[in-house]
C-alpha cells in the first residue's frame, strides 16, 4: 500500500497499520513540527517527509505512485 498521511504528528497512522499486519510499500508523511518528524525517523526511517501540507500542490502529488490510503491528523 502506498501511504499520504497529512500532519503526520509522530506517525500514529503508521503505528497503527504496524501493530494491524498491514504491507506499506512506502508511506509518506506531511509534517513540520521537528520533533514530531525525528520521532517518526527514528522508528520509521523509510519514511519519505513530503513537508508543509500548504506546499502541497499538483507537481509534487504527480510525482507520487499512486495512493491507496489517505490519512490525516487534526492539526495542532
Amino acid at each position: 500500500m502506498n501511504i499520504l498521511s497529512l500532519f503526520d504528528g509522530m506517525s500514529c497512522g503508521q503505528i497503527a497499520l504496524d501493530q494491524l499486519g498491514i504491507d506499506i510499500e512506502n508511506y509518506y508523511a506531511s509534517e513540520i513540527n521537528k520533533y514530531a518528524k525525528k520521532i517518526t525517523q527514528k522508528n520509521y526511517p523509510e519514511t519519505k517527509q513530503i513537508g508543509n501540507v500548504k506546499n502541497l500542490n499538483k507537481e509534487t502529488l504527480k510525482n507520487l505512485p499512486k495512493i491507496n490510503l489517505l490519512i490525516g491528523g487534526t492539526p495542532c
